[in-house]
């Protein structure tokens, strides 16, 4: 197939369209999380595919990583304001995949069915 110029859906995979990006994504949206907690409630993600994740997502300035100089090293990563306005998307997408599931006679137990990142003040 070939890569459409200019497409806005292809914008938008290009953003969101890693293997975690959404996941990391939608955690945020409760707040500012560290590695280590990014890792407790992203449990199939390895350190390094994490990691590259978070740079894609940071370069794409979907999020923003701050270090703060102390030892050990601390770092939190936050959604920015462009990272924000993702989530009307990501809620569209898990209430479809709901609705297909229950389509399909197939059961959703998934931690992003009791949050809505919508409802939250930012």
């Amino acid at each position: 197939m070939e890569k459409t110029e200019n497409c806005p859906v292809e914008a938008t995979l290009d953003l969101i369209g890693g293997k975690y990006k959404a996941l990391i994504l939608w955690h945020l949206s409760e707040g500012k999380l560290r590695f280590s907690e990014l890792r407790k409630v992203i449990k199939n993600a390895t350190p390094k595919m994490l990691t590259q994740q978070l740079r894609e997502l940071e370069t794409q300035k979907l999020i923003h990583r701050e270090v703060f100089a102390v030892v050990p090293p601390k770092v939190e990563y936050s959604l920015t304001e462009l990272g924000r306005s993702l989530m009307p998307i990501l809620v569209a997408m898990r209430d479809w995949g709901a609705d297909y599931m229950r389509t399909n006679n197939l059961e959703s137990c998934c931690f992003m069915m009791s949050k809505d990142p919508l409802a939250q003040n930012y």
